[in-house]
């Protein structure tokens, strides 16, 4: 028994309007720790990746809009990553509602959207590379959703190692896009879908 840690499912109050519809997206209640985490965060990754994508020179050779896709699609999985992984958003996404296993699911089917930007207009068409990604994430999201709840992380990491692993050896993309397919299976597969507790610092500590 750890007396200087605690588990807390407790959903604060969430405002009405706007602020409310943004922390049912996030998480509510999220604290300033976790927020300033994930500003940093963001904000330093963000910057190694505009840094990397100009230093490979391959910024040089798209368009203006895939330059913005790769730059929006970049600070998303970045952003989600960070914000998925918040005690906040375990709380939200994995309370005792019968809707929350179909609100997971649907979060994770909307980043075919993603899949569909990066293969047929940053790759230039890539039928092959955007129709095997999807398969492997809502193969993946249906392994890990459905497996049994002491399994979900190890089934996670597993698909996350085998989707990672098929691109990079039959699904490859330029260097300056290896980072995709790792941070996006990430977000969605390990940081959204697995129940992890939300821990905190026992109050008498």
């Amino acid at each position: 028994m750890r007396t200087d840690l605690r588990i807390s499912w407790e959903i604060p109050a969430i405002p009405s309007g706007l602020a409310g519809r943004l922390e049912r997206f996030m998480g509510p209640g999220k604290s300033r720790s976790e927020s300033a985490v994930e500003t940093i965060g963001l904000l330093g990754c963000a910057l190694l990746l505009a840094a990397g994508l100009w230093s490979s020179g391959a910024a040089r050779d798209w368009s203006t809009g895939q330059l913005v896709v790769v730059a929006l699609a970049g600070l998303d999985l970045i952003g989600g990553v960070l914000t998925n992984a918040t005690n906040a958003a375990k709380r939200w996404y994995h309370r005792a509602d019968p809707a929350a296993r179909r609100a997971r699911l649907l979060f994770v089917s909307a980043h075919l959207i993603h899949l569909a930007a990066m293969g047929l207009y940053v790759l230039s068409g890539d039928l092959a590379w955007t129709s095997a990604n999807a398969a492997l994430l809502l193969g993946g999201a249906v392994a890990v959703e459905f497996a049994p709840v002491h399994l979900r992380r190890p089934v996670a990491m597993a698909v996350l190692m085998a989707a990672v692993l098929v691109n990079l050896f039959w699904l490859p993309v330029p260097a300056a896009l290896a980072w995709f397919a790792p941070l996006f299976f990430l977000k969605l597969l390990v940081c959204h879908l697995v129940p992890e507790a939300p821990l905190e610092r026992g109050r008498d500590v």
